[in-house]
Parts: structure tokens; C-alpha cells; sequence
């Protein structure tokens, strides 16, 4: 993060340095009690929001911000909004690839200065990259790489989980990778996080890139 960034209200406290967060979340609610004031205050602070999230969910989303006062169409309008599929994304190529998202990710938060806005709120649903979770290697490698990245930036990246379709070692794996994680709605900085180094080349050493995850 550069000198003089402002903090972020997040979580019940405050983004600061650190801000590649993972969020685990037991339902929707909890999902958008905790989301939606950090939404709506970007969007209040003439910031860009980027969404990523399943089809399935698309619409309840929209409504949910729509709800919470946020001119939707306008917002879309003017690209101070975007929300994007897996398909436009993690999947783009067909099937999950890092290197490309690491590439895509930097392109996104690069466009949103190029648009114009001062900052831009990633917030992506991470679980929907991987779903049979064959690749989990691959993307916990890439979690664990976006931390030489996004120093870089200082555009919070927020990867929302949903705790019911993670294992338990896919879900420590997920915790090792980010310096800050959101639990129970609260925002704390995160002692289980591995250094990328050492994570990447833990990870690396674990199973060949076609077999099954192995945590």
C-alpha cells in the first residue's frame, strides 16, 4: 500500500496495509451483513466495485444492492459497477488456468485507474473458480502468488468463500494464503498466513498438476 492511503471501514474495524483478504461466510446473510456497508461505502466514495460470482446468484445480487439503495443500472452504466461470471473469468479459458488469472486479475484493477476511479473493491467468489476442486493445487498456488502482486496495488481484493462446500484442508490451505481474513463478520489480521515462498513451494511439492487435490 502507498503512503497516505486511507484506511477502509471493513469488518467491524479497519483495511489497512494488508488487503488481500479472504471472507468465509455459513450463509447469505452473514455474506451480505458483512459485504454490503463495504459496497456501499466504495461506491459512496466514488470508487469502482468489481464482482465476480455463479449465474445462479447473479440476480440476487443485483437485488440485494439495489436494496441497499445503490442505482444498479447507473452504476453498470457508467462501468463504476461491473459483475462478471466464472465463464468471464476464472473459466475463460475452459478450465481454471493461474497464470492467466494472475494476469487477469492485475488487468482488472489496472482498468479500473484507467477508467478514471480512484480505487477499485474486488470482491470474487473464489469456491466457483475450482468447483470440483481437481485444480486445488493450481488455486491455492495462485492465492498464495497474488501476495508478491498486490503490494503493487492498493485495491482491496476480497475472495469470499462459502465455508459448507470446503473441506477442511482446503479451507486451511485457503486461511495460509491471505494476510487478513474475515470470520464471524469480524475483520482480523490472519496468524495462520504463510509466506508466499514457502507456501508456493510447499504446494508445488505436493502432487503433480493432474491429480486430485491433496491438502
Amino acid at each position: 500500500m502507498h503512503a497516505g492511503t486511507e484506511p477502509i471501514p471493513f469488518g467491524r474495524t479497519m483495511l489497512r496495509e494488508h488487503r488481500h483478504v479472504c471472507a468465509f461466510f455459513n450463509s447469505s446473510e452473514e455474506e451480505y451483513d458483512t459485504l454490503l456497508p463495504f459496497i456501499c461505502d466504495g461506491i459512496d466514495c466514488g470508487q469502482r466495485a468489481v464482482h465476480i460470482l455463479p449465474a445462479q446468484h447473479k440476480e440476487d445480487h443485483l437485488q440485494r444492492l439495489r436494496a441497499a439503495g445503490i442505482d444498479v443500472e447507473r452504476l453498470l452504466r457508467s462501468r463504476q459497477l461491473e459483475v462478471s461470471l466464472p465463464q468471464d473469468t476464472y473459466l475463460k479459458s475452459g478450465r481454471f488456468n493461474k497464470e492467466t488469472m494472475l494476469t487477469l486479475t492485475q488487468e482488472t484493477l489496472k482498468s479500473g485507474t484507467a477508467l478514471g476511479f480512484p480505487l477499485t473493491r474486488l470482491i470474487a467468489h473464489a469456491e466457483t473458480a475450482v468447483d470440483d476442486w481437481k485444480s486445488g493445487n493450481d488455486w491455492v498456488e495462485y492465492e498464495t502468488r497474488l501476495n508478491s502482486v498486490l503490494p503493487n496495488y492498493d485495491d482491496p481484493v476480497i475472495c469470499a468463500y462459502d465455508s459448507n462446500l470446503l473441506t477442511a484442508p482446503l479451507a486451511l490451505d485457503i486461511l495460509r494464503t491471505h494476510p487478513m481474513v474475515i470470520i464471524g463478520g469480524v475483520l482480523v489480521e490472519n496468524s495462520f498466513f504463510t509466506r508466499p515462498e514457502d507456501f508456493v513451494r510447499e504446494v508445488q511439492a505436493r502432487t503433480g498438476p493432474s491429480r486430485l487435490y491433496r491438502g
